[in-house]
């Protein structure tokens, strides 16, 4: 156990009041960085994600040519390379970053240069050979440290391929689209099961042409990108928190401005409205393909528990731990299957939550893929570690304000990765 860091003590609350501004969406965020270092010309965004992994992204694209510049006001200003990385003279850094890593390695692949990523400790213990096989296809070279980072890719001429993709993996079609835009020919994506779209709203705001077919995405290369401007929404995934901790409460009331409402996300409101969840979507727009909207939500008269199984684990797998940390609390418990990939993410997060649960008191299934949470079941506060993991942080956090006596969360700055203003937030809305 990890008991480095800073702890934070989650008192009960009484229920949750108020409104609530998002940082900027962490997807959408990294995609933008990336794209608009690559475009011509000067790319401006306001609220980006305050989150440190797509700041890691950032600092990639300075690496390799890109100017970038963060105004006093908070808008993030990149001037991009207009189509050309320059040879980085460092390694690119990752940070805590599977994102980076995966779909910047795509982008380089079809730019002459070596190019050597690196990560912090727990990003290089996560699985990379899955975007190996489609760029080493496409011509590139990628090596790979048993199978993890550091790893160097070898960019140059790419040719076109057609790519099944083997799992449902929104970073692995990142990066074998943003492959195809430095690719001869057109590239072809199938994917059985749809992952968010980020990336094709992304590509078409700045500027390239793709098709989609029924199970397809297709892109031609050798596309050149424009420099945008773009306010990005509020990141749904952070919403989570907030809308998993009104849940918690019959008479809880919270607003949620701007945020995020893409179709292949927002599968996470029908889940916690099937749980109880009383949700109401105002003034939705659409910006650069993005749905916005604000979001009224109130607390559930009963919880009723979920079964979350078969595609739903691959829209939702943000999620998960926070659903599962709720689990207690409800009617009929929760129960996550199909779902092996948490114990690949920025920690085994199967493992982390059924021994957080553990640790306030509560009873829990583990399976290899998944795990069941017994619902009526009273937590009790208690000693939880995040082992630097943001989503296990924030997660239990949660589950503390209906807890009995406080919890003590341990490597709680690991919130930071994705939403530095976490604490103090959660901390605003709660009453006491």
């Amino acid at each position: 156990m990890s008991h480095n860091g800073t702890t934070e003590v989650v008192r009960p609350a009484r229920t949750v009041r108020g409104s609530v501004r998002l940082p900027g969406d962490k997807s959408i965020s990294h995609r933008y960085a990336m794209l608009a270092g690559l475009a011509k010309g000067t790319s401006r965004f306001a609220n980006f994600s305050t989150g440190a992994d797509p700041h890691s992204s950032l600092s990639c694209m300075e690496a390799l040519g890109a100017t970038v510049v963060k105004r006093p006001d908070g808008v993030i200003e990149v001037t991009g390379v207009g189509g050309t990385f320059q040879q980085p003279s460092r390694d690119l850094d990752c940070g805590n970053s599977g994102s980076t890593m995966r779909m910047l390695a795509g982008l380089v692949a079809g730019h002459k240069g070596t190019y050597r990523f690196i990560g912090d400790a727990s990003l290089t213990k996560r699985p990379m050979q899955r975007i190996k096989g489609p760029l080493e296809q496409m011509g590139a070279k990628v090596e790979l440290t048993e199978g993890h980072a550091p790893m160097t890719v070898h960019g140059g001429t790419l040719k076109a391929i057609e790519f099944t993709a083997p799992i449902a993996s929104a970073q692995v079609k990142t990066a074998v689209l943003f492959a195809g835009l430095g690719a001869d020919g057109t590239t072809t994506l199938q994917e059985a099961v749809r992952t968010r779209d980020h990336s094709e709203h992304a590509l078409r705001a700045f500027g390239a042409e793709l098709e989609r077919g029924k199970d397809s995405i297709s892109i031609r290369g050798g596309q050149q990108l424009q420099a945008i401007e773009a306010t990005v929404p509020g990141d749904l995934s952070s919403a989570a928190f907030f809308l998993c901790a009104t849940v918690l409460f019959p008479d809880a009331q919270l607003v949620l401005d701007d945020v995020g409402m893409n179709p292949s996300r927002s599968t996470l409101l029908d889940v916690l409205a099937s749980m109880g969840l009383q949700v109401k979507v105002l003034n939705l727009e659409e910006k650069h393909g993005e749905m916005i909207g604000t979001i009224q939500v109130n607390g559930a008269a009963e919880l009723k528990g979920a079964e979350i199984v078969g595609d739903l684990p691959a829209l939702i797998i943000d999620e998960l731990p926070v659903l599962a940390a709720i689990g207690p609390y409800t009617s009929t418990g929760v129960t996550i299957r199909n779902a092996k990939e948490l114990r690949v993410k920025e920690s085994d997060r199967i493992a982390l939550v059924v021994q957080n649960l553990r640790a306030m008191g509560a009873e829990v299934e583990e399976f290899e893929d998944g795990l069941h949470v017994p619902g009526n079941q009273k937590l009790r506060g208690g000693v939880v570690d995040s082992a630097d993991d943001h989503r296990i942080a924030m997660a239990f956090a949660v589950a503390a304000l209906r807890a009995e006596g406080e919890t003590t969360i341990h490597g709680a700055e690991a919130a930071a990765i994705s939403f530095p203003e976490f604490f103090p937030l959660l901390n605003q809305i709660s009453e006491r």
